[in-house]
C-alpha cells in the first residue's frame, strides 16, 4: 500500500513583543503581533533558496498607529498585513538588528537568536533591540511629554526583511499604546517570532 504525502500539513507563524526598561525592569508592552503572511512567505522562500535576501534585518518604529482624543481615549488602527508594499503608518526610526550585518553598530545588544528544543515542532526566532539613552537623535530629555504624536512617541513597530537595493518588505506589524523614548530611559524590545509545524500541532 502506497502512503500519500501529507499535503494538509503546514506552517503556523506567531509573533509576540515585550517592550521593557532593562534598568527598572518595568514591562511597558506585552502583547502578540500581526504577521504579514504574503511578505513572510516571500522572505521564507528567498531565505531557503539562499538568494541573499529575505532574512530579518531591521526593526522599524513609528508614531501613526493610534489616535488619541482630547479626553485621552486611544483608538488603535488595524495592523498593515496586506499588500506586498505595506509599511508602518508613519515610520520615524529604524534600526538594524541582524547581528551578522556590518551595518549593526551594536551586535551584542541588537541581535537575532534561534531557539529550539529537541523533540518539539516549533522554533523561536528572538529578535532583541535596545534603544540606548542617546538614541534616537533629537529626542526629548524626559519621558513626560503631553504630545502623544511626537516623533519618538512610538505606538507601532515591525520587522523588515533584508533588501540591499531598498527598503525591505514588512514582515510583522504591531500596534500598542504610545510609549515615549527619551534621553532618561533605556527601552529594550524582545520580539519573538514562532515558526511551528501544523503536523502534530498542539497549540503550545
Amino acid at each position: 500500500m502506497t502512503t500519500k504525502p501529507d499535503e494538509n500539513s503546514g506552517i503556523l507563524l506567531q509573533g509576540h513583543i515585550k517592550i521593557w526598561d532593562p534598568v527598572s525592569q518595568e514591562v511597558i508592552v506585552n502583547k502578540r503581533n500581526a504577521i504579514h503572511y504574503e511578505n513572510m512567505s516571500i522572505a521564507l522562500a528567498q531565505s531557503l533558496a539562499n538568494e541573499g535576501i529575505g532574512t530579518i534585518y531591521q526593526m522599524s518604529f513609528g508614531n501613526g498607529g493610534t489616535a488619541v482624543d482630547p479626553t485621552g481615549i486611544i483608538t488603535y488602527l488595524t495592523p498593515n498585513t496586506t499588500g506586498s508594499n505595506s509599511s508602518l503608518y508613519n515610520e520615524t526610526y529604524t534600526k538594524v538588528v541582524n547581528d551578522r550585518s556590518t551595518n549593526n553598530v551594536d551586535p551584542t545588544r541588537n541581535k537575532i537568536d534561534v531557539r529550539h528544543v529537541t523533540g518539539t515542532n516549533y522554533t523561536d526566532i528572538l529578535v532583541t533591540c535596545l534603544l540606548d539613552y542617546g538614541e534616537p537623535n533629537n529626542q526629548e530629555a524626559f519621558d513626560n511629554t503631553t504630545y502623544l504624536d511626537g516623533e519618538y512617541v512610538f505606538d507601532e513597530l515591525g520587522l523588515r526583511a533584508y533588501n540591499p537595493t531598498g527598503t525591505g518588505k514588512l514582515l510583522t506589524h504591531v500596534i500598542f499604546h504610545p510609549v515615549q523614548k527619551s534621553l532618561n530611559r533605556l527601552i529594550q524590545i524582545d520580539y519573538t517570532v514562532r515558526v511551528q509545524s501544523l503536523t502534530g500541532f498542539n497549540g503550545a
